[in-house]
């Protein structure tokens, strides 16, 4: 009797998919959170004789044990026991020490590694499953949004092959998806599936624009963090958060039912494994995840939680626009003006009309430093105007200028 305890992710679940393509009836499948793999694997440990089940074989995939549990199945397996680890995450490199253990973050071919990707070489090396089109394609796809490869490659059909995993339950996706892959050559949605996915594109869409008004922003330890309570679409709402606040150097998304914290990164500077490890978790470099301890939560919940959302940026200028040699103009809470222009092959940003003590090499580096230092976002142009206008009006009353010597105010409202 084959046994395999997965993840209960895209992943984890399409190791279940293709290890029933391969065993059939011939293997149980169970699925688990991560701290729920090592109660499982505790107790087939205890019910499970070696003596009296010599044949029987456990895989662990997208998943990785606790020490004590390590150590537990290391001596099942001195003592004849079967089990293979099979995993992708860097934070459980350390488990290649044993026999039993293949954590691989990187295939041969350079593609970044997924549990069902190296599953399926697995068990098709060890004769249990043939290959084919369907099968190759299903696993890419999963290997695709698993890794964020779909992204960068605008591989939507991996993103949609998720979304339709939290419409469906665990039970129908899988029957689904196995039958598909016996019984097709190729690997596709059905009608039905296909208006449905577009459906929940348009909910998603509506989700992540809301939650783009509730994400806050601050600092824990050394990094700029965006925090966002939110209990779905985590990967997509990461994604879009990270591209329009591009300054945080990562997002940290709380689910405060399921009391987990997911961390997301688009920055290829950070790694959010060693943070998640800080706190007990692991998982990828840019993206990872977490228990909400005591300690997680007075870090990322009650200490941040008088803090106002990040506000928007205006969208709409056409005068008060980023990149703007002659100035550009930003607020920030308090009341706050701050202006940022070029001068001499430099920018210089002003706050409250006193410049900073030092200059920046782009206007991008100094829009990071006003965003992660002082909160701002882009003035709408009715307000750039009407600061335009009282700079304008204390320059002709011969006050201390505020504005960069080389900005034509009087052309500048002319054009205005």
């Amino acid at each position: 009797m084959y046994h395999l305890y997965s993840h209960n992710d895209l992943d984890g679940i399409g190791c279940g998919i293709i290890a029933k393509c391969a065993f059939g009836e011939g293997i149980d499948v169970r699925y688990n959170t991560i701290h729920g793999l090592n109660q499982q694997v505790a107790r087939y440990l205890n019910r499970t004789s070696v003596q009296e089940h010599p044949y029987d074989v456990l895989f662990i995939t997208d998943l990785s044990v606790a020490p004590d549990i390590e150590k537990e199945l290391n001596v099942f397996v001195e003592e004849g026991g079967q089990v293979q680890l099979i995993d992708h995450h860097k934070t459980a490199l350390h488990l290649n020490d044993y026999i039993w253990g293949q954590v691989v973050v990187t295939h041969r071919d350079g593609r970044a590694a997924s549990a069902t990707s190296l599953f399926y070489e697995y068990l098709i090396e060890h004769g249990h499953l043939s290959r084919s089109e369907g099968m190759d394609q299903f696993v890419e796809l999963v290997r695709l949004y698993d890794t964020w490869e779909w992204e960068e490659h605008q591989k939507i059909q991996a993103k949609r092959l998720n979304d339709l995993f939290y419409m469906l339950a665990v039970d129908e996706f899988e029957s689904k998806m196995i039958q598909r892959l016996r019984e097709s050559e190729g690997f596709f949605f059905d009608e039905f599936e296909e208006k449905i996915l577009d459906m929940e594109e348009d909910k998603i869409e509506r989700y992540i624009r809301r939650k783009q008004r509730e994400i806050i922003q601050t600092f824990v330890d050394e990094y700029c963090v965006g925090i966002v309570y939110a209990e779905s679409y985590h990967s997509e709402l990461a994604s879009e958060l990270g591209s329009v606040y591009p300054h945080l150097d990562y997002i940290a998304i709380l689910n405060m039912g399921g009391r987990k914290m997911s961390l997301r990164t688009i920055h290829d500077h950070v790694d959010v494994s060693e943070i998640a490890i800080r706190y007990g978790g692991g998982g990828h470099a840019k993206a990872s995840g977490c228990t909400i301890t005591e300690e997680v939560y007075q870090l990322f919940a009650a200490d941040p939680f008088e803090l106002e959302p990040i506000r928007l940026d205006a969208s709409r200028n056409q005068f008060n626009i980023k990149g703007t040699e002659s100035g550009v103009l930003y607020e920030s809470w308090g009341e706050d003006m701050l202006f940022v222009y070029a001068r001499a092959g430099e920018w210089v940003v002003e706050w409250n009309g006193d410049p900073l003590p030092f200059t920046f090499r782009s206007f991008d580096e100094a829009e990071r430093h006003m965003k992660r230092q002082y909160g701002v976002w882009l003035s709408r142009d009715d307000v750039f105007v009407k600061m335009l206008k009282e700079q304008w009006m204390r320059n002709r009353s011969h006050e201390r200028p505020g504005l960069p010597p080389d900005l034509d105010e009087e052309k500048l409202m002319e054009d205005m």
